[in-house]
């Protein structure tokens, strides 16, 4: 799996190729949106399982209009300002979309990714791309072209480098009422307080619990092509809205400022690690320490976030003590994967 430049990249994906590519939030596993052998390749490099539904990335309004049937006046302002950005929206699809992209649901998650590469690879392949982040399901997310190399060695067709990520944690994934009103599924890029100036509204915030929901199986045979959506039994809602999920392979334990420092039975007298945003008060009890900003700043810190996720997954540790940070503005989203690491929710 190597390096590969945009024209060599974007002919892969019209051959039905997948490639890993940058984003301002991650880097994503890219494939041909329409073409559904293509993507169930990217469910096979990621292990990830049928029931969740994958983001799809235009470059611009006229792309969006070939997966989404429509937009109500509230997603189109939310475009007009945080497009290109870290926002995906959930609308009604087009019937051309492959059931796979959505596992199945009768919406599709759309965004237009502010990274000049991104845009330039979408545009030369000339197709919607459908491209969850480029990890094996359930891990870390990559925010390095190296981090993809290490987890996908040869599962994929390349790599395009465009560096580190921007923002470095996902989009933020809004959908939208039967009465228009705006659905919060998951904290990301773009702040709620950003979102709901917008919108002249409040998110509603979906509760956990309500992210995954039973369909009766279907079977399906369309000749040679595997659906890892056949015989579905759950299905969340949208992308990234598993309760565990981010995680590292160490266990992770969330606390909150002021933690007194007690461990779990199994953790004391081991190596532990810590993430926070500076400093621990208990700093004898950590082997490794990953502060994300000293300085507080949450923007810092969330493009830090799985980096530092990473090196304490490799220090050898038998668990990660992570502080949360203020629940407010990017620190949403930054608690939200923590918590997720943790399994948490």
């Amino acid at each position: 799996m190597g390096i590969l430049d945009l024209t060599v990249a974007a002919g892969i994906l019209r051959r039905g190729g997948v490639v890993a590519m940058p984003t301002e939030t991650v880097y994503g596993l890219a494939a041909d949106a329409f073409n559904e052998r293509a993507v169930a390749r990217v469910f096979e490099a990621k292990a990830r399982p049928s029931f969740d539904p994958l983001i799809v990335h235009v470059c611009d309004e006229a792309m969006a209009e070939r997966v989404a049937a429509e937009a109500p006046p509230l997603a189109r302002r939310l475009m007009a300002r945080f497009w290109p950005g870290p926002l995906t929206l959930v609308l009604p699809k087009r019937p051309e979309v492959p059931p796979l992209v959505t596992s199945g649901l009768e919406t599709v998650a759309v965004r237009m990714p502010d990274h000049s590469l991104a845009l330039s690879l979408i545009r030369e392949s000339g197709c919607p791309l459908a491209a969850p982040s480029a990890n094996p399901f359930g891990y870390v997310s990559p925010t390095t072209a190296e981090h993809v190399r290490q987890q996908l060695g040869d599962k994929i067709d390349g790599i395009v480098d465009g560096g580190a990520c921007r923002v470095g944690v996902e989009s933020t994934i809004v959908g939208f009422g039967r009465d228009g009103g705006l659905r919060l599924l998951r904290p990301g890029g773009v702040t709620v307080e950003d979102i709901e100036a917008v919108a002249g509204e409040k998110c509603w915030t979906l509760d956990v619990e309500c992210s995954m929901f039973d369909v009766p199986s279907a079977s399906r045979d369309d000749g040679n092509i595997e659906h890892p959506t056949s015989n579905i039994q759950h299905r969340t809602i949208a992308p990234g809205m598993l309760p565990q999920h981010y995680a590292p392979r160490v266990p992770v334990r969330c606390v909150t400022s002021g933690w007194d420092g007690t461990l779990p039975e199994a953790w004391r007298g081991k190596r532990i690690g810590w993430l926070g945003l500076r400093r621990p008060s208990h700093g004898a009890l950590f082997a490794t320490v990953e502060c994300l900003s000293e300085e507080g700043d949450v923007r810092l810190a969330a493009s830090r976030l799985f980096a530092a996720m990473r090196r304490l997954d490799a220090a050898d540790l038998c668990g990660i003590v992570a502080e949360l940070v203020p629940d407010a503005g990017l620190g949403l989203a930054i608690n939200d994967r923590l918590r997720r690491a943790a399994g948490a929710l």
